[in-house]
């Protein structure tokens, strides 16, 4: 039995699992990930009930807690998002497997043919807060990817990780693929988050995915290079072009459906000739779905809302508030975002094709929308079957990373005899 409390011999016996388990998995068949992956889901399937139960352990320390609604909401487990993780399992399974792909092929003058293919990170270190569906998706998509994972989930959601991450676990047995492929730090001790920092033998990437007090201590302490998820301070930018139906239903969406999500909408940009128009009609809109609006010195005139502080700009709130400002044209929208923004999520509301092609080329962030709402920002959406998070740096991967993102490269070179003169 291992020792809780001994968390640097815990964690360097994780991590040495780890390893071995990825020199295996790095030239596991597509069809023996592939089966894991779908027997994972009907397993997860299975222990549903069980999970469920968890489930609501981790909802009554959660209450006791002091977690806000939405954080709750984040936290909570139905059988519905049962559901749809174990869609998410299957759908990853069904991809294309990324391993081995040949991403650019070539001839050399010098009679050299060489080949660029995707091969594994190695291992993973993915340590995240409340949402216990992360565990499923970070766990099947470093599997997808052939890499072993390392998943250290939030003290909330510690019952549910552990009996989601059990039913992985017996897809993996299943497969005949090594269990230490996907493992789940056993502890809430916060000690092992700061040995996965620094395991640089073990780990070669970690995925924070949480609030700025998680993303912010890992930037500080990680001596292992990290895939950054910063908050997501979204935008919804409403130009002097907008549908004002169209407005309506994404901004209302993008605010409302959940407000705990990072692609939730944290701040409104009104264009000031429709401030008066479609700017009140969707604040009031806002106010009516019991939305808390913050709003600047010209929106203050609509009854209801509160005055906006300068903290209000650029503030994530994972709740049902959102900030209002008018600007006076796309620019000062622009310039906002850029001086505000997390480089997170964005869109445009606008009818005015050039002032889409202006804001799409201006405003550098990882995803960028036109008439659609920012709930979409998730890896699911996009085709990925899930997402391990979604990345706001620029470095290896950006925007919401799916298993082709955590694969990197090598080259195959083949000659005949070939010597360079």
């Amino acid at each position: 039995m291992q020792d809780m409390t001994d968390i640097p011999t815990l964690m360097k016996n994780i991590g040495a699992r780890a390893r071995a388990a990825a020199a295996e998995l790095s030239h596991a068949t597509p069809e023996s990930k592939q089966k894991a992956l779908t027997l994972g889901a009907d397993a997860l399937w299975s222990a549903r009930e069980a999970v469920l139960a968890a489930n609501e352990k981790d909802m009554t320390y959660g209450r006791d807690k002091g977690l806000s609604e939405a954080m709750l909401d984040r936290l909570l487990l139905t059988e519905a998002r049962i559901t749809a993780m174990c869609d998410g399992l299957r759908a990853i399974a069904a991809q294309s497997d990324p391993v081995g792909q040949v991403v650019a092929e070539w001839d050399q003058p010098s009679g050299l043919h060489i080949r660029r293919v995707r091969t594994p990170l190695g291992v993973i270190g993915v340590i995240y807060e409340s949402r216990p569906n992360v565990t499923a998706d970070a766990g099947a998509l470093c599997l997808k990817s052939g890499n072993a994972v390392i998943l250290r989930g939030g003290s909330e959601s510690f019952h549910s990780s552990t009996a989601i991450h059990g039913a992985l676990v017996e897809g993996l047995r299943a497969a005949e693929l090594p269990i230490d492929a996907i493992q789940l730090v056993p502890t809430r001790d916060r000690a092992a988050v700061s040995a996965m920092l620094t395991m640089t033998d073990s780990i070669d990437v970690i995925v924070p995915r949480g609030g700025k007090g998680l993303v912010g201590l890992v930037q500080k302490e990680a001596r292992v290079p990290v895939f950054a998820h910063l908050e997501g301070i979204v935008h919804i930018y409403v130009d002097k072009d907008a549908d004002p139906v169209k407005a309506l239903n994404v901004i209302l969406n993008a605010k409302t459906r959940r407000t705990g999500i990072c692609g939730s909408a944290e701040c409104l940009l009104i264009h000031r000739e429709v401030a008066d128009t479609i700017g009140q009609g969707v604040i009031r809109a806002l106010m009516a779905a019991g939305v808390e609006v913050r709003a600047d010195e010209t929106l203050q005139v609509i009854e209801g809302t509160l005055a906006a502080t300068p903290d209000d700009w650029g503030h994530e709130y994972l709740d049902s508030i959102i900030a209002a400002k008018v600007v006076d044209d796309i620019d000062a929208a622009i310039a906002h975002i850029r001086t505000y923004g997390s480089q997170h999520t964005e869109c445009i509301l606008t009818e005015d094709p050039d002032a889409v092609a202006r804001f799409f080329e201006r405003v550098d962030s990882a995803i960028l929308m036109h008439n659609a709402s920012t709930q979409f920002a998730d890896g699911g959406e996009f085709g990925m079957g899930a997402e391990i998070g979604i990345a706001t740096g620029k470095l290896h991967a950006r925007g919401p990373v799916g298993a082709e993102q955590l694969t990197s490269f090598k080259y195959l070179v083949t000659g005949d005899g070939t010597v360079r003169s």
